[in-house]
């Protein structure tokens, strides 16, 4: 049977936990508070980029794995006779499947997926790319089943501030001042690879973050159950548990994990960030 390796980016934003459960190696995207360069899940957290946020008023830089950093770690797993699948963020949001890409060309047996997705979208694709191995495929015939998987995926979040978007010169000051006094939550949907706005939610951080579940699961048939990430950048414990609680009240999933957002992700998306990631059925 072929060796497969399966490695992502530090965006799938899985638990150390799961990682290690599906075998899966973590490429760590860069993180820079200042002028000091960090690794994404290495040596830097998301609750140190909230505090550096407040303390500067400016959001850090992320920065791509390199060609040469890519090249480092799939050379590691060929010369030991491994095929490699990596799934990278999407291409719309940074330049690491690019750069991925240049470097898998030295290879015959590397394959970089975009996933067109971010965070634990991508962290599904992973999973199941494990999964696939675990079933006997081959490299190639996993590479097509992820391709078309990514299709099916179903990925949001409900933002509670906008400005971490401002900062980013992704929305204007006047939109997220607005937004703020209405005290308006956007959904952020991914589709097609990049983000756009879904449904604006208003009230407490605890009932937009409920109504946007309710939004997201009550009444759909389209759903895969068997499994469905709740992801968020340090929402309160309680209103966490009380979502696991909605979301199985909602539907039969047979695994309901929770995961924090990475630095990366949560340096645009900032704190009390909540999103349910999940497949939908073929059709």
């Amino acid at each position: 049977m072929e060796k497969i390796k399966i490695t992502c980016d530090s965006t799938c934003d899985l638990t150390e936990e799961l990682y290690q459960k599906y075998d899966i190696e973590v490429m760590p995207l860069g993180v820079s508070l200042g002028d000091t360069l960090h690794k994404d899940g290495v040596d830097v957290n998301a609750l140190q980029v909230f505090d550096f946020v407040s303390k500067e008023g400016v959001l850090p830089k992320t920065s791509a794995a390199s060609v040469g950093e890519y090249d480092e770690m799939f050379k590691k797993y060929t010369d030991e006779g491994y095929a490699v699948i990596h799934i990278n963020i999407s291409s719309e949001f940074s330049s690491c499947y690019q750069n991925a890409s240049i470097a898998a060309r030295e290879y015959e047996n590397v394959y970089p997926i975009d996933s067109r997705n971010l965070s634990t979208g991508s962290g599904h694709l992973a999973i199941a790319a494990r999964e696939l191995v675990n079933e006997g495929l081959s490299a190639k015939e996993i590479v097509e089943q992820l391709n078309e998987m990514k299709e099916r995926l179903d990925v949001s979040f409900v933002l509670q501030t906008l400005d971490y978007l401002k900062k980013g010169g992704r929305c204007s000051g006047i939109v997220a001042l607005g937004a703020n006094l209405l005290k308006l939550r956007p959904e952020i949907e991914v589709v097609n690879g990049s983000m756009k706005v879904g449904k604006k939610y208003r009230g407490t951080a605890e009932k937009s973050i409920h109504d946007y579940v309710e939004g997201r699961l009550a009444g759909r048939e389209d759903l895969q159950y068997n499994r469905i990430f709740i992801t968020h950048s340090h929402v309160p414990a309680e209103i966490v548990e009380k979502v696991k609680e909605q979301v199985k009240a909602l539907h039969p999933f047979a695994e309901v994990i929770e995961t924090f957002a990475g630095c990366t992700i949560s340096s645009h998306c900032g704190p009390c960030c909540l999103g349910v990631l999940f497949f939908k059925k073929k059709d």
